[in-house]
């Protein structure tokens, strides 16, 4: 949880940080950001195809088998990545045509940029943090996200408004400071791994085994769909903080407040899902089937009460949250109206990711794909479309969409866990 609250801490240090520069400057940091992940989640999704064949080879005491997969996956993964990060890119010179305000995209442009060359070495990490984590150890990518936040706050500091004899740089210093984070993760990363010695016999398989296009191909069916996946929800996110910005810029950054909360809680129950795509692989590989469904069970009574927890928080402090990140005050009251909404989605929200590790560790991943596409795209971004601009509704309009999507994403793979569970024990 902590490992997962951490890849989100970045984005709201930059959301705050930047918040206090100026209105444009946080519009700005929402439309790049709201892009950058749409291309970046993809790979993140292809990383995430380790940690289940990993978590089942491993519960099968396979270690060499942990090896091969471990390998193929990194030289997949970085081949990959190159060929997103020139596609991210390429998006640059098509954000002046997205219809926002000519200000915000100025600003937007050289800050996404610095955050496409950031995602070389991320997704590295994310290889490497997949790999131990299928084996059941979440603690070191905690270590290293942890520290690497505690740079970028203080090269935030730094470089966003210029302490220490460097320039304030703005936006664009928040940028400089995610990807010089971003560098020394895979780093740290790596070098823990090697110092464990229960890591290290894992790399001792390397010389004798080979990269394999089987092998890679296994990979793919597995993290593309999950790539595919975080895609859709994204795109529906994105395509709201779209047409967030044909509304203004006071809703473009109230949506970037609201979302940057709702998103640091989403993350923690993310880890939940993630520790329980870990124990259900594992229990699966193991043939434990009672275990596997007492993991199921306890992580979903687990995002039920901290989602709970998170839906009371954003009603009660709506009024104080926002002025964390901005002291504009027509951003504070449009950020308010949001965060009602998104304390009624907190729970669909909690649910739907839990269940989605769930099927990951089962290695289902392909009819979850075509339910996020129904839910998101189908149902989600249509339903944004009708309350903000046909009923009127506006800003918050947008956001009963995601609550629609979600509820029914939710919905979904709980049917799909309880057919497999049945599917299972036949």
């Amino acid at each position: 949880m902590l490992s997962q609250a951490g890849q989100v801490v970045v984005q709201l240090a930059d959301s705050v940080m930047v918040g206090h520069v100026g209105t444009p400057e946080l519009a700005a940091a929402s439309f790049a950001s709201n892009l950058f992940y749409l291309v970046m989640m993809l790979g993140m999704g292809i990383t995430f195809g380790l940690t289940p064949l990993v978590g089942q080879s491993f519960g099968r005491n396979h270690f060499r088998e942990v090896a091969i997969y471990f390998k193929n996956s990194l030289w997949l993964n970085f081949a990959f990545t190159v060929v997103l990060t020139s596609a991210s890119w390429g998006v640059s010179y098509l954000m002046p045509y997205m219809g926002q305000p000519a200000n915000v995209v100025a600003l937007a442009i050289p800050y996404f940029r610095v955050l496409t060359i950031s995602m070389l070495p991320f997704l590295l990490f994310f290889t490497l943090k997949q790999f131990a984590e299928g084996l059941g150890n979440t603690h070191i990518a905690m270590v290293v996200t942890l520290t690497a936040n505690a740079l970028n706050i203080l090269l935030n500091y730094i470089l966003i408004y210029g302490k220490v004899g460097f320039p304030a740089l703005g936006l664009l210093g928040a940028g400089y400071a995610t990807l010089v984070a971003r560098m020394a993760m895979p780093v740290l990363m790596a070098l823990l791994l090697y110092f464990r010695g229960n890591f290290r016999k894992y790399l001792l398989f390397f010389p004798s085994v080979q990269t394999s296009v089987q092998k890679m191909v296994e990979l793919l069916k597995i993290g593309l769909p999950i790539g595919i996946q975080l895609v859709l929800e994204i795109v529906a996110f994105n395509f709201g903080g779209i047409m967030m910005g044909w509304l203004g810029a006071v809703p473009l950054a109230a949506h970037q407040v609201a979302l940057g909360l709702a998103t640091m809680t989403f993350m923690i129950s993310n880890g939940i899902a993630m520790a329980t795509t870990v124990r259900v692989s594992n229990w699966m590989g193991a043939h434990r089937l009672k275990e596997m469904r007492m993991a199921i069970e306890a992580s979903r009574h687990l995002v039920l009460l901290f989602m709970g927890f998170s839906a009371v928080v954003f009603i009660v402090f709506r009024n104080f949250l926002p002025i964390l990140f901005t002291p504009d005050k027509t951003v504070i009251h449009q950020a308010t109206i949001l965060l009602i909404v998104a304390a009624f989605f907190q729970i669909f929200d909690g649910l739907q990711v839990v269940s989605l590790g769930c099927l990951r560790g089962m290695a289902d991943v392909k009819y979850p794909m075509y339910m996020a596409g129904i839910s998101y795209l189908v149902i989600g971004i249509p339903v944004s479309y009708l309350f903000a601009f046909v009923l009127n509704v506006g800003a918050a309009g947008i956001w009963i969409g995601f609550l629609a999507g979600l509820a029914s994403a939710g919905i979904l793979f709980y049917i799909r866990i309880r057919y497999n569970i049945r599917h299972i024990v036949k």
